[in-house]
């Protein structure tokens, strides 16, 4: 990217997204069932009562950690199926909202994962710590590579 004609106000946003790229051995259609269907999710990400990845679906889950229960708020903004899915991810208690993207891209038999995880300063982490960035790379470290990659490889 070039950083030559956006304002600094815009590059430190740009910098405070969680960005993470893992190839997995496994097929484009493999993993966009690992991350589009709810009984796969289930097993390496979150458990659900339901996920469509249509646009404008809308769903919600609690997540219990360390304690606290978070009550996580999505809704699907982009499909292009076998390539990309975004949603806007939201916390009840918490100020903010964010827009998580996975992008695909085959690579012989093997498909790279890119996940960008961004507006992250609006759940405002100078005031609500567990909002901090570093807490979004280490969850998404976990969940890329090692879950679904776990779940993937098995």
């Amino acid at each position: 990217m070039n950083f030559n004609n956006i304002s600094m106000a815009q590059q430190t946003l740009i910098s405070e997204a969680v960005v993470l790229e893992q190839t997995f051995n496994a097929s484009v259609e493999k993993v966009w069932k690992a991350i589009t269907n709810r009984d796969d999710m289930a097993q390496w990400y979150f458990n659900m009562d339901e996920f469509e990845p249509e646009v404008g679906f809308k769903t919600q889950f609690n997540v219990h950690h360390d304690g606290r229960d978070y009550l996580h708020i999505w809704k699907v903004v982009e499909v292009i199926p076998l390539k990309k899915i975004s949603y806007e991810w939201r916390l009840w208690e918490y100020p903010g909202n964010s827009l998580l993207t996975m992008e695909l891209e085959a690579d012989g038999d093997k498909t790279k994962l890119k996940l960008t995880h961004e507006k992250l300063e609006t759940f405002k982490p100078a005031i609500y710590p567990d909002m901090a960035r570093e807490n979004f790379v280490a969850g998404w470290s976990h969940f890329i590579d090692t879950a679904l990659k776990e779940f993937l490889e098995k």
